[in-house]
């Protein structure tokens, strides 16, 4: 039987809307979408790429309770109300993904707040070896 088990972040959006940060099934790792909140005030800035920053790091908890890191990360989600918000975010981005190169896809779309600039949700398997950049032509 495959290991399955919640891992919760103390957001209060898990208890209210009834979900995990994340779920480990096995060697596989679901990352919700996760905003730039700080879950231990409770607070957002209004700055995309802090909140950007604060998303990876949510992540990066998230991940590592699960035994993971981003360069387990297969899949990446990037979705902003803004499209003109994205570019100035991917410094960040890049510091986290640029050696991984997970599958990724940018979506613009509403988020459930509107103090929110961009969510980022991730699926990531937790590896036995490591893995290797493969370029295609």
């Amino acid at each position: 039987m495959t290991e399955r088990r919640a891992i919760l972040s103390g957001s209060t959006f898990e208890e209210q809307i009834g979900y995990a940060r994340a779920v480990v099934d096995g060697d596989r790792v679901y990352v919700s979408g996760t905003t730039g909140f700080d879950y231990t005030t409770m607070t957002i800035s209004d700055d995309v790429v802090e909140q950007a920053e604060q998303c990876l790091r949510n992540i990066e908890a998230a991940l590592a309770e699960a035994g993971c890191a981003f360069a387990d990360v297969v899949r990446v989600r990037y979705l902003l109300p803004d499209r003109a918000d994205f570019e100035p975010c991917w410094p960040a981005l890049r510091r986290a993904f640029g050696e991984v190169r997970p599958a990724a896809t940018m979506l613009v779309c509403g988020l459930a707040d509107p103090r929110m600039k961009i969510e980022i949700e991730v699926d990531a398997r937790r590896a036995k070896g490591g893995g290797e950049v493969i370029r295609s032509r």
